[in-house]
């Protein structure tokens, strides 16, 4: 089971994290800054996992992101990278390549697309096309919510 994703920027900057178990507030942001300081020192040819407490983390840089998840030491490094390759598949398909401005002015949307896909830490939805139809359709509620608002405003309903 996952217990948490962060991604985070080259710089170190913190771009959107997801956690699947508690922990007070004060403890994610300890975590947060050992695993961007020790996954940012790595070399780039250094393998993607790292043995982190009594956790495994599991990382991969696309561009300027990297995408960092921990799992329990018995999970599969290779199917938590499959699942951050799955992620960044999605965010690609529905921001058409994806960059870090995408995620900074659309997080709310990064993170609707991660709760499609993963629930409580496992994979909800195997399926992309069933993950987009989901997100397409809940633009489109938006879209409506916001045009009826509109005509609220306006005195037309």
């Amino acid at each position: 089971m996952i217990q948490f994703l962060l991604l985070f920027s080259r710089q170190g900057k913190l771009r959107l994290q997801k956690w699947y178990v508690a922990h007070p507030e004060k403890m994610k942001k300890k975590i947060t800054r050992e695993l961007v300081t020790s996954v940012l020192a790595r070399k780039p040819k250094m393998c993607s996992f790292i043995e982190w407490k009594d956790l495994k983390i599991v990382y991969k840089r696309y561009a300027s992101l990297y995408f960092c998840c921990a799992v329990e030491k018995e999970d599969n490094e290779l199917l938590t990278l499959e699942v951050i390759h799955r992620y960044v598949e999605l965010l690609d398909k529905y921001f058409g390549s994806v960059c870090e401005l995408d995620i900074i002015f659309n997080f709310e949307k990064a993170y609707f697309i991660l709760d499609e896909f993963l629930l409580a830490g496992e994979v909800q939805e195997t399926s992309k096309k069933n993950v987009l139809k989901a997100i397409a359709a809940q633009d489109v509620m938006q879209e409506d919510e916001g045009l009826q608002e509109a005509l609220r405003e306006h005195g037309l309903a």
